[in-house]
């Protein structure tokens, strides 16, 4: 089994920062893609930010030049760095990765971490 659990969440001010973490750990062979959802309420998820096993990235163009994605391949653990918030980032923000345990690749979801911003 593998399991995905992030951590970082909390409430913060408009324009501060946050730096959500995630941590694959269970049956892995190899960690492809990872990267980070968010949904707020009401609203369908969407992809906020993914990096490939080989370090390219993309971002939705709400957060471009404010968020930056980064991992750690030794450890598992896939970074958000959150500069500069805004009240419209407020979201339950989800952990996402592509595995292979040794048979095939299934793509995993973490439980989210709440990100809540103040005005």
């Amino acid at each position: 089994q593998v399991q995905l659990v992030e951590s970082g969440g909390g409430l913060v001010q408009s324009g501060g920062s946050l730096r959500l973490s995630c941590a694959a750990s269970g049956s892995i062979v190899s960690v492809y893609g990872m990267g980070w959802y968010r949904q707020a309420p009401g609203k369908q998820r969407e992809l906020v930010a993914r990096i490939s096993s080989g370090g390219r990235r993309n971002f939705v163009d709400s957060v471009k030049g404010r968020f930056t994605i980064s991992r750690d391949n030794a450890k598992n653990t896939v970074y958000l760095q959150m500069n500069s918030l805004k009240p419209e980032d407020t979201a339950v923000y989800y952990c996402n990765a592509d595995i292979f345990g040794g048979t095939t690749t299934i793509n995993y979801w973490g439980k989210g971490t709440l990100v809540t911003v103040s005005s």
